[in-house]
């Protein structure tokens, strides 16, 4: 267009006009120029560039990353469990198809024997007077039925009548007072023998269970329950000031035991020849068998106090004053 011509309206600039390349100058050498690259137009794609080398292989994914992962700001290190997260060696939880968490394995700690000794303790000494009240009617009976053999005219109906009514109330108390002693005493004897194996574990023969079971086992309750009072006490006793071993005089382990199962032997005794009493005779030989077998119990029961009070007593010792004794 001539500067002359009239200027019209101006025309708009194109859309995106391309840089024109520079022209080479004579100050521009020709390896420069050569440099220089025209700039790909829009309906021109421009080539792919090869990106640099990694700095490490690839690694395939899943797998280990080339370096180790750092833990994020306000979450636990390597090793540390998570808040309220099972410690290491517990079952975690849930597990996958479980609608609820694994149960934490029980820890066992010691517990005191102390409540439980003084329970059994005082039924121990109402089954000794219960036993002594039905020792004093065996003997009323043992009298009557003498009487009766020798001049049964002697003896009246009301007698009679009487004798089966304190022997039936005698039966009844024995058998109530030997449930409840029964079941707080092997309660007793199963928490004695769980803190012994905390204070000495390579004491026992036995797993804890045979602190109950041994009891119900027939001709096995008449051994089996002593070994493990035995081997309750050895775990119970302390030892000597430089660590060997202190033996404490078992006499109230074996005296027991001894008593209780003469008493026991003898009550199955007594059992059968009360079965099989059909005359006055047998009726007073039974009634002497039953006051023996009624005064060995109360042995028995006394026995057996001073069993739970000086093992309750040794247990306690070595639970505040540590395995060993200070002198």
């Amino acid at each position: 267009m001539s500067l002359n011509e009239p200027q019209g309206p101006p025309t708009p600039p194109p859309a995106e006009a391309p840089a024109p390349a520079a022209a080479p100058t004579a100050s521009q050498p020709a390896a420069e120029t050569d440099a220089v690259v025209a700039a790909p137009s829009p309906e021109q794609p421009a080539p792919p560039q090869p990106y640099p080398a990694p700095a490490y292989p690839a690694q395939p994914h899943p797998g280990p990353q080339p370096y180790p992962a750092q833990p994020y700001a306000g979450q636990p290190y390597p090793a540390q469990p998570y808040p309220g997260q099972p410690q290491p060696g517990h079952p975690a939880g849930p597990y996958p198809g479980m609608p609820y968490a694994a149960p934490w394995p029980p820890a066992d700690v010691l517990r005191s024997p102390r409540g439980l000794a003084v329970a059994v303790t005082a039924l121990l000494g109402v089954a000794a007077a219960v036993n002594l009240f039905s020792a004093a009617i065996g003997g009323y009976v043992f009298s009557l039925m003498k009487r009766l053999t020798a001049n049964p005219e002697s003896v009246g109906d009301d007698a009679l009548d009487r004798s089966d009514t304190l022997t039936a109330i005698a039966g009844s108390l024995q058998f109530l007072i030997l449930l409840a002693t029964a079941v707080v005493f092997i309660i007793w004897f199963h928490r004695v023998r769980v803190n012994g194996e905390i204070m000495r574990p390579d004491a026992f023969s036995q797993t804890r269970g045979w602190a109950i079971g041994g009891w119900f086992i027939p001709l096995g309750n008449l051994f089996l329950p002593y070994r493990t009072a035995r081997e309750i006490w050895t775990a119970s006793t302390q030892f000597a000031p430089d660590g060997s071993f202190r033996e404490v005089s078992a006499a109230p382990v074996n005296t027991w035991w001894a008593v209780w199962v003469f008493s026991a032997l003898s009550d199955r005794v007594l059992s059968v020849m009360y079965r099989r009493a059909e005359t006055p005779e047998a009726l007073r030989d039974a009634s002497a068998v039953g006051m023996v077998t009624d005064l060995l119990t109360v042995a028995a029961a006394v026995l057996a106090i001073v069993f739970v009070r000086k093992l309750t007593a040794m247990q306690t010792t070595k639970a505040e004053q540590g395995p060993y004794a200070a002198v």
